[in-house]
């Protein structure tokens, strides 16, 4: 059983060493949609695999760290890079080209990570990250798919030395206790934890 939650944020980045010129050199934003889906072989006590009130919390709370920021290579040029992080409050630091593919796996292992660190509640077990579809535009879009392992370990293993600037942090306390979390632990991106670290938390549909 499958099921879908969409999350939307606006944000600009440069796509590096792409075939498109426009993309490759300029600052240019998107309307980015992220499409969750998330799977279990069991339903919980309301027979749901997931009460859509509990992504209202911190993986939520994850993508809204996108919304309104500049998303950057840190291996792109040191003086944009300079620039952007002293220019402006809302930036995050990617080891790696922020290309719609690259964002898709990157928030396919973080949801993961979150969902493996987080106590079940209400009888459901077993969520797992299906998929994570990213659009930039209405015309075209990235999508993980299940036997995409490799990526996830390649990307697990380059996720914890992202940064996300000190304003989204301090305005975002929720996500910097995440995070916090996530970076000390993680093993936590590719495996259940028994020892989990979120507990319940108090929702609405």
């Amino acid at each position: 059983m499958r099921i879908r939650k969409l999350f939307k944020f606006e944000a600009a980045h440069i796509v590096r060493n792409c075939s498109s010129v426009r993309c490759r050199q300029n600052i240019h934003g998107h309307s980015f949609k992220v499409e969750l889906v998330l799977k279990s072989g069991t339903l919980d006590n309301a027979g749901m695999v997931m009460d859509f009130g509990l992504l209202k919390g911190r993986v939520s709370a994850f993508f809204d760290t996108f919304d309104h920021s500049y998303i950057i290579w840190s291996e792109d040029k040191s003086g944009l890079v300079r620039f952007i992080c002293n220019e402006n409050e809302r930036w995050v630091s990617l080891p790696f080209s922020p290309s719609a593919e690259n964002l898709a796996i990157f928030f396919h292992v973080i949801v993961q990570g979150i969902l493996n660190n987080t106590v079940p509640v209400n009888g459901q077990g077993g969520v797992k990250v299906h998929s994570v579809r990213v659009h930039e535009t209405d015309t075209g879009w990235a999508e993980t798919e299940l036997d995409d392992t490799p990526l996830f370990e390649e990307m697990a293993s380059m996720a914890v030395n992202c940064t996300f600037s000190p304003e989204i942090m301090a305005e975002n306390k929720e996500w910097k206790e995440t995070w916090e979390c996530l970076t000390n632990n993680p093993m936590s991106l590719t495996s259940p934890q028994e020892n989990r670290t979120f507990g319940p938390e108090n929702i609405t549909r």
